[in-house]
């Protein structure tokens, strides 16, 4: 590992390509309001080395005959461009993207982010035929100004060391690879949330389903340094996806203990009535509206994640 976080040929050229039949979608949701960045993102794609990959190019909220910009790379042949008429939403339009992609492994990736290395397909392809029960893979993210990052980019409670890999419990929706019968198995993200949380959704069923995910630093992406508060819904929606997740994915005694604690948590944390006023309205939209199915994770699956370091209460 080196330049800043990228896969080198020292890491992985040597190693055996045991999965070199497993195949790469990648999956980029854009509404069509970053042409430039757009580019850069599909070009990184369709630049990694000794793999076979696809980009699926999800315009979500686009007119019927949307062009995603003049670049030539738009063109290339291994390009699927999708057109939804309506902003569905970031998990619908994720999921948009996943049905009409062909790969055996999906990535998802922001339309203004990109991979550096054009070695990490082959890498997470690698990772995935070698080990049959991982179910995700969460990048590591890099400012590209050279910042250290934010800790939120870490799916983990100890997130102070970003070089660190680790198993962990969830991931991040714009950064990461996913093997498609894990995804399957977990149901797909759940297209009501929206926006917040719907990673965590998926995360969780699909550690029920007996796969692993895993935090791995080598696998890199790269992504300007954003705060998630910038999104006018975030607070409510932030506070209503809490909710439905809990009351669709944990026994009942974990539901409302990990709600307390982040009652709590969030109370401590943001303080300020121009926060919190939105984040309890959307706490009791949670309880009011409908959360979508009830699949309780076992307490088994509960345990697991313990072990891991995130118990399903905070």
């Amino acid at each position: 590992m080196s330049d800043g976080g990228a896969v080198t040929q020292d890491d992985r050229a040597a190693a055996p390509r045991a999965g070199e039949d497993l195949a790469l979608s990648v999956v980029v949701l854009t509404m069509g309001n970053r042409p430039a960045e757009l580019a850069r993102a599909v070009r990184s794609a369709l630049e990694q080395e000794h793999v076979d990959v696809e980009v699926v190019l999800v315009g979500n909220g686009v007119p019927g005959d949307w062009r995603p910009g003049d670049d030539e790379i738009f063109d290339d042949k291994r390009v699927v461009i999708l057109r939804l008429p309506t902003n569905v939403g970031i998990p619908a339009g994720r999921n948009r993207g996943v049905e009409a992609a062909s790969g055996d492994v999906i990535l998802f990736l922001d339309d203004d982010g990109w991979y550096r290395s054009p070695r990490l397909g082959a890498h997470v392809r690698d990772r995935f035929a070698a080990e049959p029960d991982l179910g995700i893979i969460s990048f590591r993210v890099r400012d590209p100004e050279g910042g250290r990052g934010e800790r939120r980019h870490v799916p983990r409670l100890r997130a102070g060391d970003p070089e660190r890999s680790s198993e962990v419990t969830t991931f991040l929706g714009g950064a990461c690879a996913i093997r498609r019968a894990a995804f399957d198995a977990g149901g797909g993200l759940p297209e009501d949330f929206f926006y917040a949380h719907e990673e965590t959704d998926l995360a969780w069923q699909v550690l029920n389903a007996g796969y692993r995910i895993v935090y791995d630093a080598s696998a890199v992406m790269y992504h300007p340094a954003v705060l998630p508060t910038r999104h006018a819904m975030f607070y409510r929606y932030n506070a209503r996806n809490r909710v439905w997740l809990a009351r669709r994915n944990l026994p009942w005694p974990l539901a409302l203990t990990y709600l307390a604690v982040w009652v709590g948590l969030t109370v401590l944390r943001e303080r300020k009535p121009s926060a919190l006023k939105p984040w309890f309205k959307g706490f009791a939209e949670g309880w009011r509206k409908p959360a979508g199915p009830r699949r309780p994770i076992s307490w088994r699956t509960a345990w697991r994640m313990t072990l891991k370091g995130r118990p399903p209460i905070i």
